[in-house]
């Protein structure tokens, strides 16, 4: 509790109106702390710290932290995020995303993100649907859902954000889920120590609008459905692809090293031209 109180008081913006916006249940809080908790572990000062997100739930969460904060455009987190790591390569640059934001509108800005390996450690959090629009289908919405556009259900499969990262070029991959919390703790670690594009998946729960269908308590339903349905990479391995199905596939998918965006744009600057 002490720990807790001290870390409220320290990143949390108070003046800030509270209860916060997220519904009652909402997996985005979880992240927030232990994104804070992650932030406070490596003693980072709060200056130096620089946090971006777009728009929708998860866009939010900038207001509520006393860090160096930008609420963009709707899935232009990583175009003023690599803008930021340009001019000021010593910040330590955070993307806040929701799937919506980062693999529909956004998709094209995270694929060149990825591609170029601009150090950003970035976050997806991917509650399958639009949740502050009215619970439209995104592009990680299961296929066959029902949802406010999709009546009959979703005719599209779903992206796999975690392997699109991958074949985009980032150069670190992770992925966990809210229930898992020590382990997401590890990624966002290990994201901010990358020095590259590092991208980590952080599936969550939306109460309001995929809840209706887990019961009358819906935010520990889908909790215990993250903890029940979740298995680690190497689990992974020793299953088929057909006894992988439904699964969330949890922890490091991909770590390698290769230059970065900034560093060789650092380069060429030095560089005289040859006409």
């Amino acid at each position: 509790m002490r720990e807790t109180t001290h870390l409220v008081h320290k990143y949390l913006r108070s003046s800030k109106r509270f209860p916060h916006i997220w519904c009652a249940g909402c997996g985005i809080g979880i992240f927030m702390q232990s994104l804070i908790r992650v932030i406070d572990q490596k003693e980072y000062s709060k200056d130096d710290v620089v946090l971006i997100s777009g728009i929708g739930c998860s866009g939010r969460l900038p207001v509520y932290v006393d860090f160096n904060t930008l609420h963009t455009t709707h899935g232009r987190a990583l175009t003023f995020a690599t803008g930021i790591k340009l001019a000021k390569p010593r910040l330590k640059v955070i993307a806040i995303m929701g799937d919506g934001d980062a693999i529909a509108i956004g998709g094209n800005h995270f694929i060149h993100a990825a591609r170029r390996n601009v150090e950003i450690a970035s976050f997806v959090i991917n509650n399958q649907v639009y949740g502050m629009t009215g619970g439209q289908c995104s592009p990680t919405t299961p296929d066959g859902t029902i949802t406010a556009s999709s009546p009959y259900g979703n005719l599209e499969p779903d992206f796999n954000i975690c392997r699109l990262a991958e074949a985009a070029g980032a150069t670190f991959v992770g992925r966990a889920t809210v229930y898992h919390t020590r382990l997401l703790e590890q990624l966002i670690g290990k994201a901010f120590e990358k020095k590259g594009f590092a991208m980590v998946e952080v599936v969550s729960q939306c109460v309001t609008y995929p809840g209706r269908t887990f019961g009358p308590d819906p935010a520990v339903a889908m909790m215990k459905w993250q903890r029940d349905n979740s298995i680690t990479v190497a689990q992974a391995s020793k299953l088929s692809e057909a006894e992988r199905q439904g699964k969330i596939e949890i922890g490091i998918l991909v770590d390698k090293e290769r230059p970065t965006y900034h560093e060789e744009y650092q380069k060429l600057l030095r560089k005289k031209p040859k006409v």
